[in-house]
């Protein structure tokens, strides 16, 4: 089953640093979850250990206007 893991770090309306997870089936919706954090650092600390988690798991990057690496 080929999957799909996308995050992104971005502000919101407030001013608080929100981190984006969207994860699911290729070619489907999927799902969406976001976290609102009051520092900056703490949302990068977080991106870094899911993205040391997802490759671990197999999930490779894939960069926005470059063709995907499978």
């Amino acid at each position: 089953m080929s999957r799909f893991y996308a995050m992104s770090i971005e502000p919101n309306l407030f001013g608080e640093t929100c981190l984006t997870r969207r994860w699911g089936r290729i070619g489907a919706k999927g799902q969406t979850m976001v976290q609102s954090f009051e520092r900056e650092q703490d949302a990068v600390v977080l991106f870094l250990d899911l993205t040391r988690r997802k490759r671990n798991r197999g999930y490779r990057t894939c960069y926005p206007g470059k063709p995907c690496p499978w």
